[in-house]
């Protein structure tokens, strides 16, 4: 990657600086490569120097003077120049850089990856209560999951997405509940209103479930009929969520159920580890995880009546994760009222012996449906929440996708539908995937004409907008390498729009058909053919389509 090159690039020269006797021995700290807010100062930068003053006794620009020196002459690096109070500027090698474009050709739909790890990480996302339709404060949790993975997945690591199937407990029952009295009203009878789950999804369910089974479950054993009932609510409930995120381009590699950690023995198995251990403590008839706060009762792990906690699951969960399917990194996604569980998790799986440095939870804050800027806060349809399939119906998958990626994870965000669906510039969705549709009308101009890019000489590529239009494909790797680092999936949207506007830039400034000048249209189709394969690759790393015609 260009920035670690820069890197070191700049460590060495320090090195020699200090063997020549120009910088007096000290130890080398990482060499932090920045991009400038302002591009006319360079491509890169540095502050290491100001961070060496006090080691060399000398002032920051000086100490920059004598890096700059002894750097040595590489041939992706045109300047290197020093500005005030002690910076080193990196300007790229205009010759070099437009060599890029045939670099990104040449790798195609495997540009911007990365092998910055071959570690095996598990993405475990959305893991909605299976109680009802997938809803829009889930689809963001899909979003951000799946975009990750797809970015790790670019970045080199074996990635595995799962769907953690909460089918354990109370909730599920009483959904199975409701279902028995939605079926007993569809087939005529009068029963009390369920206490939870009243939206209209069970009547639907109750009302199909009547008309295949008829008075079947009104003459079975009632314990048998809310069994049965759960577990068909349960089924199509899950069957729902697989749609609606098949809906949104998302397929998971596991749908885990939780039940089965009980099923397969792994509870009992991580139970007895702990309680072999003296890690547990039992107070008040209930089985308690010893912690520093031991009246937490969210510490507990079975309770009183012998039911396990869903923190007990929790425990289970993660030692199926890391002890017995061996991802080195799990990372969950959450929503931020989950905040209080991390800790909790974290201080377990040190207690079995495992590295809790290997389990991450990402949190993301809630959305806000907005159309014309005025809250939206009902589904029009059934009047209840708003589901994400409804908001897909309206804006579609590429602009749900994008929409829900906007904002950092910890940042509460507006979705605003009247955005998502105008066509202009305003909307930065139909903004970037412009550029893609633009691109291909050139080509179809091209062929029209008889022009291609065969034969294409980069090195007449020198107009500013084309250079400009370089250096936004060759972020694409450093962006990927930083949401690695920071989780910060939001920064693909950021970049779409960076690169699609020094795209829409090049058009305005540069025509591309130009039959009287043949050489100079084979290049800058090159450049243009490149920077389609860019734009094409960040948008599949979002989950999005990349069209040829708007």
């Amino acid at each position: 990657m260009l920035s670690n090159q820069i890197s070191q690039l700049i460590t060495e020269a320090i090195k020699k600086a200090q063997k020549k006797g120009d910088l007096p021995k000290f130890d080398i700290p990482e060499v932090l490569i920045e991009r400038p807010k302002d591009s006319s100062h360079g491509d890169y930068a540095t502050p290491v120097a100001l961070g060496l003053a006090r080691y060399a006794r000398m002032a920051p620009v000086q100490i920059a003077e004598k890096i700059v020196a002894r750097a040595a002459a590489v041939d992706f690096v045109g300047e290197l120049t020093v500005a005030h109070p002690g910076f080193i500027n990196i300007r790229l090698a205009t010759d070099w850089l437009v060599q890029q474009v045939d670099t990104v050709l040449a790798e195609g739909d495997q540009y911007g990856q990365l092998k910055l790890s071959d570690k095996k990480v598990q993405v475990e996302y959305i893991s909605a209560n299976p109680t009802g339709p997938l809803t829009v404060g889930s689809g963001r949790n899909a979003v951000l999951g799946d975009t990750l993975a797809n970015v790790l997945a670019a970045a080199g690591y074996t990635v595995q997405r799962e769907f953690y199937v909460n089918d354990v407990g109370t909730q599920v029952d009483n959904m199975g509940k409701a279902l028995y009295v939605r079926y007993q009203q569809a087939l005529g009878l009068e029963v009390a209103e369920p206490d939870e789950y009243q939206g209209q999804y069970l009547r639907d369910m109750g009302q199909r479930l009547a008309q295949a089974e008829g008075e079947k479950y009104l003459h079975t054993n009632q314990n048998e009929a809310l069994a049965f009932m759960r577990q068909h609510a349960l089924e199509n409930i899950v069957a729902g969520i697989k749609e609606d995120a098949a809906l949104i381009g998302i397929h998971f590699d596991q749908w885990f159920s939780e039940q089965s950690l009980y099923d397969k023995g792994i509870y009992g198995q991580v139970f007895n580890k702990l309680s072999s251990q003296g890690l547990t403590i039992e107070r008040d008839g209930a089985i308690w995880l010893k912690s520093d706060d031991d009246n937490d009762k969210d510490n507990v792990i079975v309770r009183s009546d012998g039911r396990p906690t869903y923190f007990a699951s929790d425990i289970a969960y993660a030692w199926n994760k890391l002890a017995m399917r061996k991802f080195d990194w799990a990372i969950y996604v959450w929503g931020a009222d989950h905040h209080g569980h991390i800790k909790r998790v974290k201080k377990v799986v040190d207690m079995l012996g495992l590295d809790s440095n290997r389990v991450t939870m990402l949190l993301y804050q809630l959305v806000t449906i907005t159309r014309e800027g005025v809250p939206v806060r009902q589904s029009k349809r059934t009047g209840e929440f708003i589901t994400t399939r409804e908001v897909v119906e309206e804006i579609g998958a590429d602009a749900f996708r994008f929409m829900l990626l906007t904002r950092s994870a910890d940042s509460q965000m507006e979705l605003d539908l009247t955005l998502a669906t105008k066509q202009s510039n305003e909307n930065p969705v139909y903004y970037v995937q412009y550029g893609h549709a633009r691109i291909a009308s050139i080509f179809r101009k091209a062929e029209e004409e008889g022009a291609s890019m065969a034969g294409g000489e980069v090195t007449l590529l020198t107009h500013p907008s084309e250079l400009e239009l370089i250096r936004q494909m060759l972020r694409l790797r450093e962006v990927i390498a930083d949401i690695v680092e920071t989780l910060g999936s939001h920064q693909l949207t950021y970049y779409a729009q960076e690169l699609a506007s020094a795209f829409h830039a090049f058009y305005r400034d540069c025509k591309v058909v130009m039959p009287e000048e043949p050489a100079l249209t084979a290049a800058r189709l090159k450049l243009v053919k490149a920077a389609q394969i860019t734009l094409a690759n960040t948008l599949r790393l979002m989950g999005m389509s990349a069209p040829d015609r708007m």
